[in-house]
């Protein structure tokens, strides 16, 4: 699904300002996921990074993977076309670190790491298929401000459920609070290896009954580390916090508020009531295929995946109905960036915190400044 925000889909290279050649150091991150290929590229700060470009596009690499247990070629091409418009990008910019990440589709793709030398060879660029604890682990890298207590709420939360609905993998953490040092802890992780392209190949585009068949199937596999963990008895005590990061919930949230377009600033970082998250996947359900696409939140695009990134969430709101759910527009390519910029800072002796963990976004400049919390 795609993820909204401060994303352009442009079809070649941005220029370049000489004001922002003036700062730096520059970080490049690139994240090539099951149904999108993104690029972001940012200047490190004194605390954290200052985002001065940015790429989306669906290139839908995961498409029929599930059936034939390979890349398409169709699918790569399409991948390597965002790649070569990834790399043209970056050329304009002196990068002192460059990170590039595969997920699931070339995890389970019997040809993936054969794709991603054909990525090397044709592109230059060399992009390594990681696990998905490390996307858990980025995940958090890139949420972590997210998990402060909400004003509102007069008990303080001191664990959380992370999620991140993907194409073709959904990922969900287990995390441990500490309000008083504000950091945050991996208790467990799973991936769930049904994204919104496996499941909308596997029932459909969830109209009609289809829709609680997908979220069955979903929960069938959260239930073993619901076993392990016992999260539902924490969510019990009202001490838990629920986050998502992914397109399925910027998109929900956006519907949520009628927003006529999408609005990062109004969305990243919003809690929600889970029952406001609910209504407006019952608003999308009630949709037939052509409103779907003409909705100013999901579009022809988007328009088969969102019902069932929807029944991906509702398995997961339904097993630890939380009260509230917090939306995060972010996700890994952030976490890299907030990492390369930390470790720079270190290496150089700046004295970057080694404590901070994620990076909330500011109001400057067109593609936003974070700072590390």
């Amino acid at each position: 699904m795609m993820r909204y925000g401060t994303d352009h889909n442009l079809s070649g290279p941005a220029p370049v300002h000489a004001s922002a050649r003036r700062t730096g150091p520059f970080f490049g991150a690139i994240d090539l996921g099951t149904n999108n290929c993104r690029l972001m590229i940012a200047a490190g700060t004194p605390n954290g990074f200052r985002v001065v470009d940015s790429f989306n596009r669906s290139v839908r690499l995961g498409e029929g993977l599930r059936a034939s247990g390979r890349l398409a070629e169709e699918s790569m091409k399409r991948a390597l076309d965002a790649l070569r418009i990834c790399a043209e990008r970056m050329k304009q910019w002196p990068l002192v670190h460059v990170r590039a990440v595969a997920t699931e589709a070339c995890r389970q793709a019997a040809n993936g790491r054969e794709f991603l030398a054909r990525v090397q060879h044709e592109t230059g660029l060399t992009i390594d298929i990681i696990t998905a604890r490390e996307e858990a682990e980025l995940a958090l890298e890139s949420c972590s401000p997210l998990f402060r207590q909400p004003e509102h709420k007069p008990v303080q939360a001191d664990r959380g459920v992370l999620f991140d609905i993907g194409g073709g993998s959904t990922e969900v953490a287990w995390v441990r609070i500490d309000p008083e040092r504000q950091t945050q802890t991996l208790i467990g992780t799973t991936s769930v290896p049904v994204g919104v392209i496996t499941l909308q190949e596997m029932f459909g585009e969830g109209h009609g009954s289809s829709y609680e068949t997908m979220v069955s199937h979903v929960q069938d596999y959260l239930k073993d580390f619901e076993t392990v963990h016992r999260i539902r008895r924490e969510v019990t005590l009202g001490k838990t916090r629920l986050i998502g990061t992914s397109g399925t919930v910027t998109t929900l949230a956006g519907v949520a508020l009628s927003l006529p377009r999408y609005n990062r600033a109004a969305i990243d970082g919003l809690t929600l009531p889970g029952p406001s998250m609910v209504d407006a996947i019952g608003s999308l359900r009630r949709l037939d295929r052509d409103e779907l696409a003409e909705h100013p939140c999901v579009g022809a695009e988007r328009m088969k995946f969102v019902l069932p990134g929807c029944a991906i969430f509702e398995a997961i709101h339904r097993l630890w109905p939380v009260e509230d759910v917090t939306i995060a527009d972010r996700g890994l390519r952030d976490g890299m960036l907030l990492r390369m910029a930390r470790d720079h800072g270190q290496r150089s002796g700046k004295g970057r915190s080694t404590t901070s963990r994620h990076a909330t976004p500011r109001s400057r400049g067109p593609f936003g400044t974070y700072a590390t919390i």
